[in-house]
This record gives C-alpha cells, structure tokens and sequence, in this order.
C-alpha cells in the first residue's frame, strides 16, 4: 500500500522585524540631536542678552549720562515800573519789572525740552525781593538757547526792616546791589528722540547787580541737572 505525502501542507512565514538595538540606538541619536540644538538656542539667546546689556551699559555711561547744563545771564533790560498805593493802612509799594535774557549751553547728546516753563526766585541778603516765570521752550542737543524771562522785583521788600535799609543804602552808595537767583526748570530729555527721561535742571546764581548801567557787572552760577 502505497502511502501518500501530502503536498498541500504551507510553508510556514516569518515577518522581519528590526533590531531592538537599531531602534534604542535612533532614539538615542535623536534626543542627543534635540539636545544639542537646545542648547545652542539657549547659547545664542545668553550671547544676545550679554551683548544688549553690554550696549546699553556702554551706552548709559556715554550718551545717556546726564551732564550738568551752563547757564550764564547776558542781558538785563528795564521795561515797567509799578507803583501802588495800598489803604486801609497805608502804604507804598513799587514793583519793578526786568526782562532778562539767559543763554543756556546744553552738553549733552539729548535735547531738553521744558513744556510747562519754570520758575527763578531772587533773594537780596537772604530777602525774598521777586520772582519770575519761565516760558516753556527746548535747548537743543549740544547747543545753545536764549531763555528770556520777566523778572518783577518787588522794591518795598528792599527795606522791609531798618537793617535791610540801612544795607540798601549801604549798597546803593557803592553803586551795586549783591542779588542771587535760584531756578528751577522741569522737563524731558530725548536722545535720539527715542530714550525719553524726566529730568529737573537747577541754577543757583550769584551776581553783582550795577545800578548806573542797569546791568550785570559779574555773575557766578552753579548748574546741575536731576533724573
């Protein structure tokens, strides 16, 4: 009896599947990859912040430092006198008014602009003896600007006591009164006209007032500038 080998059995399939090592070693390459590119991102954004604090560093200590501004009074000019007659108690007051024209050197890479004007206060021996008001106005970068002012004195205030008036007489005889003048101006400076920063200039002057010419025959200021 013959026996029979059957030929329809299937050859057994096997799928190919790739090494876990090749897998492991892909993975590995691709987070070592995303690493590496981290860190240059953080490298490079470290590089910018330390060059942008180097810029502004340098540019503080050069172009936004603030310099003191110099003022220096060229003119006085006589334009009013004032009486008035006061009751119940009565008095006489005179007040005199002198415009007076102050160029103002501005050292600095910044324009100083100053909308809202500003304010001088005159003292005589310590006596407060007039104000003035200030215009508003700009000094331009590194340059030079006229400010005028109406300066009204207040002449009563001269001789407010027996001593004021015996110094006034005093000085009058020498033909020069000693005053001294403190202003104060707020505003802004632009450098470039995109840095914009409050600022407050001051100036304190001393100056010998000579009554023959109605001018200055020697003045002293001390200028100096806040932020």
């Amino acid at each position: 009896m013959a026996s029979t080998n059957g030929s329809g059995g299937g050859l057994p399939t096997h799928t190919a599947k790739p090494p876990v090592d090749g897998l492991h070693r892909e993975k590995q390459q691709q987070q070592r990859l995303r690493r590496r590119r981290g860190c240059l991102c953080c490298a490079c954004l470290l590089v910018t912040l330390v060059l942008l604090a180097v810029v502004l560093l340098i540019l503080f200590l050069t172009v936004l430092r603030v310099r003191d501004p110099t003022t220096r009074l060229v003119s006085t000019q006589l334009v009013g006198v004032a009486p008035r007659l006061t009751f119940p108690a009565l008095s006489i007051q005179l007040n005199v008014t002198l415009l007076l024209t102050v160029s103002v050197h501005n050292p600095n890479p910044a324009s100083f602009s100053f909308r809202s004007g500003g304010h001088t206060d005159l003292t005589y021996r310590g006596v407060h003896v007039g104000d003035a008001e200030i215009d508003p106005g700009r000094v331009p970068s590194k340059g030079d600007a006229d400010v005028k002012l109406a300066l009204t004195l207040q002449a009563d205030q001269f001789v407010s006591s027996a001593d004021a008036m015996a110094k006034l007489i005093s000085d009058v005889e020498a033909g020069s009164l000693p005053l001294e003048a403190s202003t104060r101006i707020p505003g802004r400076v632009a450098v470039f006209g995109v840095f914009k920063r409050h600022a407050v200039a001051y100036s304190d002057c001393s100056f010998v007032f000579g009554i023959a010419e109605l001018g200055v025959r020697s003045q002293q200021c001390s200028d100096h500038t806040k932020l």
